[in-house]
């Protein structure tokens, strides 16, 4: 690995640090230029975004900086078990534009994959570092509340997490990326039920894991498009296949739903990698194809959508984890470089780029953006170590 990519994995390091409070609010970007055309800042601590973030930096060895945010996840933690769409840094309930009655319904207006994510994210501190003081103290206060809610929030015939919001947070159905990560924070709670003892709740939070698991395979897999598609939305009382190219369904192997090398996760990663590549010298990888948000071209079987750091690194991160030998790192390493390459000058990842000419696009620095590039070159790192024969 490059000096310049090391040198960027200590500033990522840094950067996370500065977005991150003493009280476990970890903020998505401070930049107050979106206010220009959001009218609304980035400055608030949306549990997904803390998750992931939590999640890379306790791989990369920095678990006291994050403990914290497991315990400002607690405290936010509705009665019902799940946690809102975005949070102030003071622990108050954030702006949001998910509405409660939506078409004459109530619904939830939350994001299911952000209650998961936590509990995800905190059992893979725990591997990481073996400490059992965290989850001991957060067992009856958030694992096992936000397990209750994940488990009774199912669509029975489907055996799917009921409707919620997308991660991007814009528009409602079932979406592989949730579910996958709703599974990973099951297996995460009966995991730790297990560590404790409670063997009743871990089979029962184990077994409706399984069920979900059952459901992606069979109503969130197109046998026809040969991959996972990015969810199922109501159509006249019908759920529907959402087949648009999807970068956020890496999740499926991220969360352990399905492996890496599973041929369903090859050839649907191989089609984002493909359909989401952005054919102008810029590269990099679009979300999803077609889209808007920031859109600076209209030429979208070349432009999808703009360049997103995390969603380049998504495919890097299967890369990774599907490499069978050095050789296979070639293409991961190449993507840390690209995004070496497109960092301001001070070291600061944006949100997005510019298909164009590679400028930064919202927010910078994005904190999940400087995660990411952590989380992979924590992955690439210790792949490399395991195929080379090193420790």
């Amino acid at each position: 690995m490059s000096d310049a990519c090391i040198r960027l994995y200590k500033q990522s390091l840094l950067i996370v640090r500065t977005q991150t409070d003493v009280n476990g609010a970890i903020i998505a970007a401070n930049d107050s230029d979106i206010m220009q055309s959001n009218r609304d800042h980035y400055s608030y601590m949306w549990p997904r975004d803390g998750a992931l973030i939590a999640y890379a930096m306790t791989m990369a060895g920095y678990q006291g900086m994050i403990t914290p945010f497991f315990h400002f996840c607690a405290n936010a933690l509705s009665p019902e078990g799940y946690l809102h769409h975005k949070y102030n840094p003071d622990g108050t309930v954030g702006s949001s534009w998910h509405p409660y009655l939506n078409n004459g319904k109530m619904q939830l207006p939350i994001q299911e994959d952000e209650t998961a994510l936590v509990i995800f994210a905190l059992w893979h501190d725990y591997v990481r570092h073996g400490d059992i003081e965290p989850p001991q103290s957060l067992y009856s206060t958030l694992i096992r509340r936000a397990a209750r809610f994940m488990s009774s929030y199912i669509e029975a015939d489907l055996n799917l997490p009921k409707p919620s919001y997308d991660l991007w947070e814009e528009r409602y159905g079932i979406y592989t990326f949730t579910a996958s990560a709703v599974y990973g924070g099951l297996v995460a709670a009966a995991n730790f039920c297990s560590l404790f003892g409670d063997e009743e709740r871990s089979s029962r939070y184990r077994h409706t894991a399984e069920r979900i698991k059952s459901g992606i395979l069979k109503y969130l897999w197109d046998e026809k498009e040969g991959r996972f598609v990015r969810g199922l939305y109501l159509d006249n009382g019908q759920w529907v296949k959402d087949k648009t190219l999807e970068s956020s369904v890496y999740g499926i192997f991220e969360f352990g739903v399905l492996p890496a090398d599973d041929p369903r996760v090859v050839s649907t990663m191989q089609a984002n990698r493909a359909g989401l590549a952005i054919k102008t010298d810029i590269g990099g990888v679009a979300r999803y194809y077609h889209d808007y948000y920031f859109q600076r071209s209209s030429d979208i079987e070349n432009i999808p959508g703009n360049p997103w750091i995390i969603c380049t690194l998504w495919i890097a991160e299967w890369e990774i984890e599907c490499a069978k030998t050095l050789a296979d790192l070639d293409a991961p390493r190449r993507t840390l470089e690209w995004v070496v390459r497109h960092a301001i000058e001070s070291g600061i990842l944006p949100e997005q780029l510019d298909p164009f000419d590679g400028s930064p696009v919202s927010v910078a620095p994005l904190t999940w953006s400087h995660a990411t590039y952590v989380l992979t070159v924590v992955k690439y790192t210790e792949k490399y170590k395991k195929l080379a024969g090193t420790k």
